[in-house]
């Protein structure tokens, strides 16, 4: 099968996230153990990278450097390797499989897992903050950093879990189900988008229009995995499948149907690309990473 532009493009681009996560995870200041390998073990070699392809395709819709777009790659990854180390534990989701391997806390346990986590959160920021070595001007660190911490907190990713953990078992309306996900999945994907327009200080109207982007793509990614969760196995999904549905939670399958959330996700997908100019070469990329959430498989 020959690869398309966007295939390479991804290739490429996933593997320059690799090795601007491998030099932050490798820093002499990281004397951390046991600790350090499991931080490696969780960041690195893994997932589909998603939200770094994002972050390398908004940087260059909106005109940052690949060197900037590093340290917001870097920086989302590991809020959402942490989040995964986090999620996967006994007291949450209670998973021993993730990325096809097992989950951090069954191959280092629970203490080093969560201290792995811990840890992951603030290196995230000084990747981010660590974008003024690459022209990043001070006010568009801070910005970033601001976003980033809002979009990964209480008022994000922390706080959308923490919605989802006391709904278990309880019916939800649809506005409901998107309001939780808009935070506690959709947030990041935000993050992703607009991080890199945040450190070049793009103008207002660019960083609405990417904002509303990855509003609506955060929000189909979310349908479509609570549709893989009910139709793909094990194997393909590379995590236990079903899990949603086993401990009762409340999905977009479970209050419209898997073809009607299928659809769903269509129709946010074009949602999300009309928030962006279309007709503008920059932003190619963008509306590919768009539709290969859109249509992923895994």
């Amino acid at each position: 099968m020959q690869l398309t532009s966007f295939d390479r493009w991804a290739t490429a681009h996933r593997q320059r996230a690799e090795s601007a996560l491998a030099r932050a995870l490798g820093n002499d200041e990281l004397r951390s153990g046991r600790m350090l390998e499991a931080m490696r073990y969780s960041a690195l070699g893994g997932g589909k990278r998603l939200r770094a392809l994002l972050a390398y395709a908004a940087a260059e819709a909106c005109g940052a450097s690949a060197e900037l777009a590093d340290h917001a790659a870097a920086a989302v990854e590991m809020i959402h390797a942490y989040s995964l180390i986090h999620d996967d534990m006994p007291c949450m989701d209670n998973d021993d499989m993730r990325r096809g391997k097992p989950t951090n806390h069954v191959k280092f346990g629970e203490a080093t897992a969560m201290l792995a986590g811990d840890a992951l959160q603030p290196l995230a920021f000084r990747v981010l903050l660590d974008a003024q070595l690459n022209g990043a001007s001070a006010s568009g660190v801070v910005a970033a950093s601001r976003m980033l911490a809002d979009a990964s907190g209480a008022f994000g990713m922390a706080g959308g879990q923490a919605i989802d953990l006391a709904n278990v078992g309880k019916p939800m309306t649809q506005s409901a189900l998107e309001e939780m996900h808009a935070l506690k999945t959709g947030a990041m994907f935000k993050a992703a988008v607009v991080l890199p327009a945040l450190l070049i200080e793009a103008d207002d109207e660019r960083v609405e229009s990417l904002g509303r982007f990855a509003a609506n793509i955060g929000l189909a990614f979310q349908v479509v995995d609570d549709v893989l969760d009910a139709t793909a196995d094990s194997a393909t999904l590379g995590k236990t499948a079903g899990k949603d549905a086993q401990n009762d939670k409340p999905t977009f399958v479970s209050l419209m149907g898997i073809e009607s959330a299928q659809a769903y996700a269509r129709a946010l997908t074009r949602t999300a690309i009309a928030a962006i100019d279309s007709n503008d070469p920059k932003s190619e990329r963008l509306i590919e990473v768009a539709f290969a959430m859109a249509e992923r498989k895994s």
